[in-house]
């Protein structure tokens, strides 16, 4: 199928899953991961509506970021960003899904311009899995409030890679877990309206919309296999 068409899936997948929960589809922002896709196949994305689009490295999205310029996308970083590339990064994307450190957050502050705000999203590692990064659920509450001192960054939610299930139904747990932490940190810090939740991926992100994800980063289902 065409991307186009892949598109045109998604979206009625989105439909029904918002329907099902009771949510207006215009809540869920559709991030589409294009990863080791070329510049080419990101144009015929976004020539079939698509605008916003998601990275996980910062030199392969440097030269695709180039070859783009002509066209207005609102780029997300969603792969582990490592701090002496936290001055690139925040050059180049509108969007930070994973922030996983205070050392990070302090990096990114150190390098913005005077009077900007980089909308940034606290990575939780709920499945507690070694190859992943994020925080772990215990010091989230502490790693907001320190990143919520740093005047350069904007807070806006949190974001989740949970565990892969064959059964998408096996990641809800994991999904309202990281609705209910964000309460708990609301409560903690209610200078904090935290109103993003990045969860959900090409395989799951029906579930994830169910239990409230305003962002879902679909690759696969749009471009196909890698």
């Amino acid at each position: 199928m065409s991307i186009q068409e892949n598109i045109q899936r998604v979206e009625e997948r989105i439909r029904k899953a918002c329907s099902r929960s009771g949510r207006r589809p215009e809540e869920v922002r559709l991030i589409a991961i294009s990863k080791t896709f070329p510049a080419a196949r990101i144009r015929e994305a976004y020539q079939a509506g698509l605008r916003e689009f998601g990275e996980n490295r910062v030199q392969e999205a440097a030269t695709k970021i180039d070859d783009l310029k002509d066209l207005p996308i609102t780029w997300h970083l969603v792969g582990h960003l490592q701090t002496n590339k936290a001055k690139r990064a925040r050059e180049l994307f509108r969007w930070i899904h994973s922030l996983d450190s205070v050392r990070l957050a302090e990096k990114l502050h150190q390098a913005a311009r005077e009077g900007e705000r980089l909308p940034v999203l606290l990575q939780v590692n709920l499945g507690g899995e070694e190859t992943k990064s994020g925080v772990g659920e215990n010091e989230a509450l502490r790693v907001a409030e320190e990143v919520s001192r740093l005047g350069s960054l904007d807070l806006r939610g949190l974001m989740l890679i949970p565990p892969f299930f064959e059964d998408a139904e096996n990641a809800r747990p994991f999904f309202r877990r990281l609705r209910e932490l964000r309460e708990r940190i609301r409560a903690g810090l209610p200078q904090l309206a935290l109103p993003e939740l990045s969860m959900g991926m090409s395989h799951d992100f029906e579930v994830a919309i169910e239990e409230g994800a305003t962002m879902i980063r679909v690759g696969t289902a749009i471009f196909g296999p890698r």
